[in-house]
C-alpha cells in the first residue's frame, strides 16, 4: 500500500527557513545560516533592535516576524548595497536609518515572496502576502495573527551571518498537515529576470549571424 507523504507546520518552517538563508545569502553574496534546533515560543513579538512582520493568508493563515540586532541589521543592509555598486562612503551607518529599514524590508518581501512561491508549486495551495512592516524599536512588542486559530502554533529560529552577527526569525500559524495522495510534477517559476537575459542574449547572437552573413555575401559578391 502506497504511504502517503504528510506535509506538518515545522516542514513549512523548514521550506521558510530555506527561502530566507536561500534569498539573502544570493543578495548580499555573503553566506547567512539557520540553526538546526527551532524553539517553541509562545507568542511572537518584534524586538529590538530592528524588525520586521508580515502576514499571509490563503492556504493557511500565519505571521511571519524577523528581529534583527543593529549589527545584524546594518552587515545585511551595507553587504546587499555594496554588491548593488554602491560606494560604501555612500551607505548608512546606522540602524536607524530608513534606507537600512527601506533595504530590509524589501529583501523580506523577497524570501517571503520566494516561500509562497515554494508553497504554490510543492504544496499545489495558493498563500498571499502583504507588504512586510519594518520598524526600528527600543521596546518589545507582542504580535498576534488577527484570527482565529485552533491549534496556535509559534516557532523561533535563529540565523547567523557571516561575520556571526545573530537575527531571529519567528512564524505563528495553526498546527496543520497536508497529505499527498498522488503523486504530481512540480513546475519551476519562470523568472521574468532569467527570460529577459536569454532574450537578450538571443537577440544579440542572431544579429552577430546577420552582421556576419551580410559580410560575407558583400565578400563574395566582390570576389574577394
Amino acid at each position: 500500500m502506497k504511504k502517503n507523504k504528510i506535509i506538518t507546520t515545522d516542514d513549512i518552517l523548514l521550506k521558510l527557513c530555506q527561502s530566507i538563508s536561500s534569498v539573502l545569502s544570493t543578495a548580499t553574496d555573503s553566506q547567512i545560516n539557520y540553526s538546526a534546533m527551532v524553539q517553541k515560543i509562545n507568542k511572537t513579538s518584534l524586538k529590538p533592535d530592528i524588525g520586521c512582520f508580515v502576514l499571509f493568508d490563503g492556504g493557511f493563515t500565519g505571521l511571519v516576524v524577523s528581529n534583527f540586532t543593529q549589527q545584524a541589521a546594518l552587515e545585511i543592509y551595507q553587504a546587499y548595497m555594496l554588491k548593488m555598486g554602491i560606494p560604501r562612503e555612500d551607505l548608512a551607518i546606522h540602524h536607524t536609518s530608513d534606507e537600512v529599514a527601506d533595504v530590509l524590508g524589501e529583501l523580506m518581501n523577497q524570501t517571503v515572496g520566494d516561500f509562497t512561491s515554494k508553497i504554490r508549486r510543492e504544496l499545489q495551495i495558493s498563500i498571499t502576502q502583504n507588504q512586510p512592516k519594518m520598524l526600528a524599536l527600543n521596546k518589545q512588542i507582542i504580535l498576534s495573527v488577527d484570527t482565529n486559530l485552533d491549534r496556535p502554533q509559534a516557532r523561533r529560529v535563529s540565523f547567523t551571518t557571516e561575520k556571526n552577527n545573530i537575527f531571529y526569525l519567528e512564524l505563528a500559524m495553526d498546527k496543520t498537515e497536508f497529505i499527498q495522495l498522488e503523486e504530481f510534477e512540480q513546475h519551476q517559476d519562470i523568472d521574468p529576470d532569467v527570460i529577459i537575459e536569454n532574450t537578450k542574449k538571443q537577440n544579440e547572437s542572431n544579429l552577430t549571424l546577420v552582421n556576419q552573413t551580410t559580410e560575407q555575401d558583400l565578400l563574395d559578391e566582390l570576389g574577394i
